[in-house]
């Protein structure tokens, strides 16, 4: 009996004790289990909310970037060479879009065409040009057709220059304005709201305000692809006057080969030179070339005939004894008139200082980015990647500003106005 009675106090202190182990580790887990819990919430809260802060920012972006693409579209859309009846409206829609942009948003600008630099570039002061797009024209009109330039410094300094020179010339004719590129007229006007008479309506302008003498003087350099196409303009209207007649661009006639120079070419190259060595800090050609410097001018190049007037113009500078002037252009035409060409003829002359400038009569979108620009490809980091010469500088001036080259254009207007 005692014994039995030993063996069942035994299995109750037993039992008591697995049951007051096992309520222990019951509450433990519990807490464990608690703990766990809440830490799983937490990192599961804070997970979401970098998701949440991740989505955020990317649907930022994204909407950055479709505003930016919007206005890149806009810029494409006016990009173009043919004026419609929606041009206006384009424009003015282009440059509300761009404006409405910040500047964050402005940096991701990237289309076809378009970049930051189409409105945001500062390219001087508009308002000191004069669109020359006057009414009460009279019945002498002395129209000045340009290529043109967005460039709003160069188109003050060297085409209004022209234009300025040849009012003061003839001041009983009234001197307006064209230009032949609609892809220029649209950004000057989307950009700054100048407007500029394209041919179209520049001859339009013409016919409404009666004018009976209509003259033409181009300010392209030759006789090239631009001049024709404005000379197929004006034929279009050639019985709406009762005289029209074209003035010859700047180097006037083309002639046949490159040994074929002319009055003109010797005055274009003459007053270049002399500007150019003037601004180098030298008293004559022949003092710059003592000194190892050599003069690089930097045409626009083409395919047409007309580019023999490049080779023509090496010829006229040669005949003038400007042995240290080279002729390039951007377009690599006429052949050797590349600038790799033209790095080898330089240094293989002797020279080791280098000065460029250009042979156009704007300085517009080529002299300051083909030439001048900051580019791995412009002319002034090719030159001095060469590692041929000592010094290489640019002068980022046109062929307009210069009074000599300004009295030959009023010398070609006066041979057809008659005076």
């Amino acid at each position: 009996m005692k014994k039995r009675m030993a063996k069942l106090l035994t299995v109750l202190l037993v039992s008591a004790s697995c049951l007051a182990g096992c309520g222990g580790q019951t509450q433990e887990t519990a807490q464990t289990a608690e703990t766990g819990a809440t830490e799983d919430t937490a990192e599961s809260t804070e997970d979401a909310a970098a998701a949440e802060d991740t989505e955020s920012a990317e649907s930022e972006e994204d909407a950055d970037q479709a505003a930016a693409d919007n206005v890149a579209a806009l810029i494409d859309a006016i990009y173009v060479q043919q004026r419609t009846d929606e041009t206006d409206a384009q424009c003015e829609e282009a440059k509300a879009a761009w404006d409405a942009l910040t500047d964050a948003q402005k940096e991701l600008v990237s289309g076809e065409n378009a970049d930051p630099d189409y409105f945001g570039r500062d390219t001087g002061d508009a308002s000191l040009d004069d669109p020359r797009n006057q009414d009460e024209i009279g019945e002498n009109e002395l129209l000045v057709v340009s290529f043109g330039t967005s460039f709003n410094d160069s188109r003050v300094e060297d085409i209004k220059a022209i234009e300025d020179a040849l009012q003061e010339a003839f001041p009983d004719w009234s001197v307006r304005r064209a230009f032949t590129a609609q892809i220029i007229i649209n950004h000057v006007q989307a950009r700054d709201g100048e407007y500029i008479d394209n041919m179209d309506q520049a001859l339009e302008r013409a016919v409404a305000n009666g004018v009976q003498n209509l003259v033409i003087q181009p300010t392209h350099l030759m006789h090239g692809a631009e001049y024709d196409e404005m000379v197929e303009a004006v034929e279009a209207y050639q019985d709406q006057f009762a005289s029209i007649a074209i003035a010859e661009p700047l180097l006037g006639d083309v002639g046949s080969d490159a040994t074929v120079i002319n009055a003109d070419k010797q005055a274009v190259a003459e007053a270049l030179t002399a500007q150019a060595v003037s601004e180098a800090g030298y008293d004559s050609a022949e003092a710059a070339a003592e000194d190892g410097t050599a003069f690089v001018f930097l045409g626009h190049g083409t395919s047409h005939t007309a580019n023999v007037s490049y080779s023509q113009m090496q010829t006229q500078m040669a005949e003038l004894g400007y042995d240290n002037a080279f002729i390039g252009t951007v377009e690599g035409e006429p052949e050797g008139t590349d600038c790799e060409s033209v790095i080898a003829a330089v240094a293989d002359a002797g020279y080791t200082k280098v000065v460029l400038r250009p042979l156009m009569v704007v300085a517009g979108d080529h002299a300051n980015n083909d030439m001048a620009g900051e580019d791995a490809e412009s002319w002034l980091s090719m030159f001095n990647a060469s590692g041929n010469f000592e010094s290489v500088d640019a002068q980022v001036e046109g062929l307009g500003r210069i009074e000599a080259i300004q009295q030959i254009y009023v010398d070609h207007s006066a041979a057809v106005i008659g005076e």
